[in-house]
C-alpha cells in the first residue's frame, strides 16, 4: 500500500510509528516501561491485572489509535472489545505481567507497522484554508456541483448547509462534520448567527451560493478563534502488498497455514469454501488489505473476484485445494488493484491537546533516567 495525495492545511506533526518501534525494540527501556505500566494498573497489588484494571490500558490504546472514547461509537467499541480480548484471550479473568508484556508488544508493533504504512498527519484547521477556498476560483463550480447532488424540494436551507459542509473536507479547510463537537461548537453557532435567511425556507441554487458563503465565512471566523486539530491519513490500495506476499513463498505458506488451522474440517479433513472469506480476513493484514466490510469499493472488488473463482459455491475441498483457491483469490485481487487502485482517506478530530491524548506512549521517569 502506498501513500497518496496531499493536504493544504498546516501540518503540526506526522505520526509514522518510529517512536513505538524504538520503544519496543530497546529491551531494557521496554521492560522498564512494562513494569511501570503494570504497577500503575495493578491497583490491588496482587501481581495480576483484572479486566477492570486493564480498562485504562485499553482506553489508552484506543486513544493512541485515534479512536473515539468508549461508549460513543459502536464500531470503535467493537475494537475496544477486541483489544481487551487480546489481553484476556476472551476468557481469562486475570492477566500476568508476562502475558501483559507479550500482548502489549504485539499491539504496539501492529500500531507501528500500520503507522509506517499509512502515517497519520496531524493538521491544524484554523480557517485560513477555508477563507482561501471561499475566495478562490473553485468555490462556485464546487458548490454548484454539491447543490445539484443534494437538491430536493423537501430540504430546508439548514439541511442543505449541513449536507454541503459534509461534502467538503480538510483540503477546503473544513474539519469532519461527522464529529458532534464540530457541529455543536462550530457549525450550528455559524448557522444561528446567519439571521438573514429563514433556515426552514426552501432554497434556490442562486440563493444557496450566496447564503452558503455567509455561513462558511462565519465557520472560518470561528475556526480562527478556536482551531480544530484533525488526524488525517491517506492511503492507496494498489496491490503492491499482495504482490510482496505472493513473491515470498515461505511467508505465504506460513500465513495460509495460520489462516486455516482454526477453520472447521469434516472427518475427511475437507473444508467448506464458505470459509474462504474468513481465511482472507486473517491473511489481509499481511497482504496490506483492509478487513472485509471496512471499505465499500474494496468489498466490491473482493465480491467480483469470489464470483470469478466460484468461491461462494459452498463445496467441500481438501486443505491444499483450499490454499490454492485462496492464493488465486489473492492474485486476482492484486491484478484488479494494479489496474484500478482504490484510494481512501480518513479524518478524525483530536479532542485532547497533542501529547496528552494518550498516556500509553508517555515514558515513565524510570525509563528516561
Amino acid at each position: 500500500m502506498e501513500k497518496s495525495g496531499s493536504c493544504s492545511s498546516k501540518t503540526v506533526e506526522v505520526l509514522d510509528g518510529s517512536n513505538i518501534t524504538e520503544l519496543v525494540g530497546n529491551k531494557d527501556v521496554f521492560n522498564n516501561y512494562v513494569n511501570h505500566k503494570f504497577q500503575e494498573l495493578d491497583k490491588d497489588k496482587d501481581g495480576k491485572l483484572s479486566v477492570k484494571e486493564l480498562q485504562p490500558a485499553v482506553s489508552d490504546i484506543g486513544a493512541a489509535l485515534g479512536l473515539p472514547s468508549k461508549g460513543t461509537n459502536p464500531d470503535s467499541d467493537h475494537i475496544y472489545s477486541q483489544v481487551l480480548n487480546e489481553f484476556t484471550h476472551g476468557k481469562q479473568e486475570k492477566v500476568s505481567k508476562t502475558e501483559f508484556k507479550e500482548v502489549l508488544s504485539d499491539i504496539l508493533l501492529g500500531m507501528a507497522a500500520g503507522l509506517k504504512r499509512d502515517p497519520i498527519v496531524i493538521l491544524r484547521i484554523d480557517g485560513e484554508d477555508l477563507f482561501e477556498f471561499l475566495n478562490g476560483s473553485t468555490y462556485e463550480p464546487e458548490i454548484v456541483s454539491i447543490f445539484s447532488q443534494i437538491e430536493s424540494p423537501q430540504k430546508s436551507f439548514h439541511d442543505y448547509i449541513i449536507q454541503a459542509l459534509s461534502k467538503l473536507n480538510v483540503d477546503q479547510g473544513i474539519p469532519p462534520t461527522s464529529d458532534s463537537w464540530v457541529v455543536s461548537n462550530i457549525v450550528e453557532p455559524a448557522l444561528v448567527s446567519e439571521h438573514g435567511y429563514d433556515l426552514d425556507k426552501p432554497v434556490s441554487q442562486e440563493i444557496f451560493l450566496e447564503e452558503f458563503k455567509k455561513v462558511a465565512l462565519s465557520v472560518a471566523n470561528r475556526l480562527k478563534e478556536q482551531p480544530v486539530i484533525v488526524a488525517h491519513s491517506e492511503s492507496t490500495f494498489d496491490g503492491s502488498g499482495v504482490k510482496r506476499l505472493l513473491s515470498n513463498k515461505f511467508e505465504l505458506d506460513k500465513i495460509l497455514n495460520s489462516a486455516i488451522e482454526t477453520l472447521p474440517k469434516d472427518r475427511n479433513g475437507k473444508m467448506s469454501k464458505d470459509y474462504l472469506r474468513v481465511a482472507l480476513d486473517v491473511v489481509a493484514p499481511s497482504a496490506a488489505l483492509p478487513p472485509f466490510g471496512a471499505i465499500e469499493e474494496m468489498d466490491k472488488v473482493i465480491g467480483e473476484v469470489f464470483k470469478m473463482v466460484s468461491a461462494d459455491d459452498a463445496k467441500l475441498v481438501k486443505e491444499d485445494e483450499f490454499k490454492k483457491i485462496l492464493t488465486e483469490i489473492l492474485g486476482s485481487i492484486m491484478l484488479q488493484l494494479e489496474g484500478n487502485p482504490i484510494s481512501v482517506s480518513s479524518n478524525s478530530v483530536v479532542h485532547e491537546p497533542l501529547g496528552s491524548s494518550s498516556t500509553l506512549l508517555q515514558p515513565s521517569p524510570a525509563e528516561t533516567a
